[in-house]
């Protein structure tokens, strides 16, 4: 059990039978009355946001959040299939789980499973993906005061907007929090 006055950003606890992840928090006394704790918290497994106010002696048990390696191995369509690679067990996970992770993921990539009491609710891409581009239009020459950009397709079939000199067969570094191209590898 932690209180609301120990509370801080990324903090996970179970409120109402949820799952949420303090955002911010803030201790607040007025002149007037009893202090408090008005929060912003995120529910991890929907990903609502709510704000709630809290006494800061209130308890709430801390929720526990484990990340789990696990090797991503194929999609049959409806399915996406993963395996732990040090006891091989394989679990399966439809669409709504996974949502638009897999991006940027390649079959045999790691990935994170993140789960609290056995139910996985994300999957976590690696923070970086090296990936190869295999359709980009040419680059128009004469507008390049301006930092243009031009969109292109990488091998997982995702399209990300990359500068003019980035050809077709290139291998870029891609951020796969916010999908923007990082450099030429």
């Amino acid at each position: 059990m932690i209180s609301a006055g120990d509370f801080r950003n990324g903090l996970t606890i179970e409120l109402d039978n949820n799952v949420y992840q303090v955002i911010e928090f803030q201790h607040v006394k007025p002149g007037k009355g009893a202090a408090f704790v008005r929060t912003k918290l995120k529910n991890i497994k929907s990903g609502g946001v709510v704000e709630k106010t809290f006494r800061p002696t209130e308890k709430c048990p801390q929720a526990h959040i484990e990340r789990q390696d696990m090797q991503y191995l194929y999609s049959d369509g409806e399915l996406y299939h993963f395996m732990n690679v040090e006891t091989f067990d394989q679990i399966a996970l439809n669409q709504d789980a996974i949502g638009d992770s897999l991006k940027f993921v390649r079959e045999n990539d790691m990935v994170k499973m993140v789960s609290h009491a056995g139910e996985v609710f994300a999957v976590e891409p690696p923070l970086f993906a090296e990936l190869e581009v295999i359709e980009c239009e040419p680059g128009v020459k004469g507008d390049t005061a301006t930092g243009a950009t031009k969109p292109c397709t990488v091998e997982t079939g995702a399209t990300i907007y990359v500068p003019l000199f980035v050809e077709q067969g290139d291998k870029l570094k891609i951020d796969t929090r916010t999908g923007e191209y990082l450099s030429r590898v």
